[in-house]
Order: structure tokens, then C-alpha cells, then sequence
């Protein structure tokens, strides 16, 4: 079991070094670390008894299995949304429902960002929206997608600065499946320019990779 405990810089630097090249024993950490033995004991007693790592006598420190996970975990909360963010699939607000319909499936997207005539993020059309618009509706070509797209103010976005944590979250917490990544133009009028996405799926793939790492 590990106890939860805020790590220091060396504290941190040890278990990186254990997780790339463990088991290790204390002198040779201490090498690595331009230090001596006794100045790295007490951080070695304190990563011991949290849980963090495991000793056996001659052979050296080695990772807990839960700290391995941990340190992938905290890796992936660190990566930002600028190095996974894909194209931005963009439709022209004035287009039609049926022009809408016929993007998202050769595209193979589950999201539409709408843009206006100067490329501003102006609405996002999800598979459900147009899908709803089509029951019942026959002249789809008639029926711009400004009708039933979700309108800014109430658009979710990230920016690219943001983390890919940070993304997860706004995913989760407002149950959408993708996020337009924008650049701002003006707070006030809320207007930004899409660069960007980051879906449900590019969470779990770059989470996968980094756990198989």
C-alpha cells in the first residue's frame, strides 16, 4: 500500500531513477545523484515506509507496483493539448443540415464545429443534433445549421496551453465527446479562432500509450 505523501524534487528524481533502471541499490542511486549515501538515506527511509519502494537485501530498491502506476498517471496529467490535438472538422454556419450530414460521415467525426464568415468558432453540431433534425424534417437543404447548432456562450472549449487532464475533465464533467481547442480573439465578445480538437478517444489512446511505455 502506498501513503499518499507530497514528494520532494530528490524524492521524485529516486523514483524515476528505480523505475528506469531497478532494482538498484542506494549507492549506486547516490552516484547517479552526485551525492553520498548518507545525505540520500533519509529521502531512501521515507520512500521505503510510504510504500513508494521496496527493498530487498542485496539487491536494491525497486518500484511498488501502485507507485509505477502513479508515476504514469502523474506523466499523462502533465501533457498538454497542444501535442495531441487533431484537425478541426469546420462547416460554414450558413450550410445546410444536409451538407452537415454528409461532413460528419465522410469525415467519420462525431462533432461539426461551426465557423462564421471570418473563420470565428460560432456553434458545435454534434451527430445527435443532426440526427434530430432529420426525423420529420424533408427539406434538410432548406435548414441551415445555425438553427440547431449550440451556440457560444455555451460552448465547451480547451486551449492548447491546457493539459490533457484538463480536457478529460471538461469531457466528463459536461458529457460531450469532444472539444474544440481554440485560440482566443476576444474574451468580451467571446470569439476564437478553432486550431483544434481533442476527443474522448484521443484521451484513451494517449493514456493507453503512456501506460504501455
Amino acid at each position: 500500500m502506498v501513503i499518499p505523501i507530497k514528494l520532494t524534487k530528490r524524492q521524485e528524481e529516486i523514483l524515476e531513477i528505480v523505475k528506469a533502471a531497478g532494482p538498484i541499490t542506494g549507492k549506486d542511486i547516490a552516484q547517479k545523484l552526485s551525492l553520498t549515501r548518507a545525505t540520500l538515506r533519509p529521502d531512501l527511509t521515507i520512500l521505503t515506509m510510504s510504500g513508494n519502494l521496496e527493498a530487498r537485501p542485496r539487491v536494491g530498491y525497486f518500484l511498488n507496483e501502485d507507485t509505477e502506476m502513479n508515476l504514469k498517471v502523474a506523466k499523462f496529467s502533465k501533457q498538454i493539448v497542444k501535442d495531441y490535438k487533431a484537425h478541426p472538422i469546420v462547416i460554414q454556419k450558413s450550410a445546410s443540415v444536409y451538407d452537415g450530414i454528409v461532413q460528419i460521415f465522410l469525415e467519420d467525426v462525431g462533432t461539426l464545429y461551426a465557423v462564421d464568415q471570418n473563420g470565428h468558432l460560432a456553434g458545435v453540431i454534434s451527430r445527435k443534433d443532426l440526427l434530430r433534425a432529420a426525423i420529420g424534417n424533408k427539406n434538410l437543404d432548406d435548414l441551415p445549421v445555425s438553427v440547431i447548432m449550440t451556440r457560444m456562450p455555451n460552448i465547451v472549449t480547451i486551449k492548447q496551453e491546457d493539459t490533457l487532464m484538463d480536457a478529460a475533465k471538461k469531457l466528463i464533467q459536461n458529457r460531450i465527446d469532444s472539444l474544440p481547442v481554440v485560440r482566443e480573439i476576444d474574451s468580451d465578445s467571446h470569439t476564437y479562432e478553432v486550431i483544434g480538437r481533442i476527443t474522448k478517444t484521443t484521451i484513451t489512446k494517449a493514456f493507453l500509450e503512456m501506460i504501455e511505455r
